[in-house]
């Protein structure tokens, strides 16, 4: 017998952003999935699943505006108009991995952490490889910033939008040199911003 689902996941793919197509999704709760399309947590997990719903029961559906407001202040953010974001967050995940993103939250706008730092700063300096593990399982990227934390010695490590976007979200943020003083990919969106808003398409 069918029935309603009381809670879907409402999503919308983003594709008017200096580091490729994005992929919102939220629930009543607040927001769920900020995913780079390309990236490999989405390869590995594709989403919205093919069928209505995914293995743990849930219903997709494409947002009917919805989304808007995370959608506003992401495009605000790209445009150097906003450091942080107002919205409540919703990640899934293990009371660890939800201790290690509250505490990435705590990382401030234009600056960088080592994974050391990060376990010192939730009160286990010894469990820098789980951190490390629970960075790289954060579900909502840049809004729960993990971009923002590097190696012990300085160099970018893993990131599940690639390093290029790893290195663009830093210099936007300006925490990392901009190569051979070069625009990067957002002076030319900010450039273009007024004209050409963040769009919302179906897949």
């Amino acid at each position: 017998m069918s029935h309603e689902v009381e809670n879907p996941i409402l999503y919308r793919f983003v594709d008017d952003t200096p580091v490729g197509r994005l992929l919102l999704a939220a629930d009543a709760s607040g927001l769920r999935f900020l995913h780079f399309v390309d990236g490999p947590i989405m390869n590995s997990r594709p989403l919205p699943p093919i069928a209505d719903s995914d293995s743990a029961g849930e219903t997709w559906h494409q947002d009917d505006g919805e989304l808007n407001e995370p959608v506003q202040q992401l495009r605000d953010w790209f445009a150097g108009d906003r450091k942080t974001f107002d919205l409540p967050l919703a990640p899934q995940g293990t009371e660890f991995q939800r201790k290690v993103w509250s505490a990435l939250q705590e990382i401030p706008w234009g600056n960088t952490w080592s994974y050391g730092q990060l376990a010192k700063h939730i009160g286990q300096p010894t469990a820098s490889r789980a951190v490390g593990l629970a960075n790289g399982r954060n579900p909502i990227s840049i809004m729960i910033p993990c971009h923002r934390v590097i190696g012990s010695s300085g160099q970018l490590t893993g990131y599940g939008g690639g390093l290029e976007n790893k290195q663009a979200l830093l210099q936007l943020e300006g925490s990392w040199p901009p190569a051979d003083n070069q625009p990067s990919l957002f002076d030319k969106y900010a450039a273009d911003e007024s004209q050409t808003p963040v769009a919302g398409t179906t897949p």
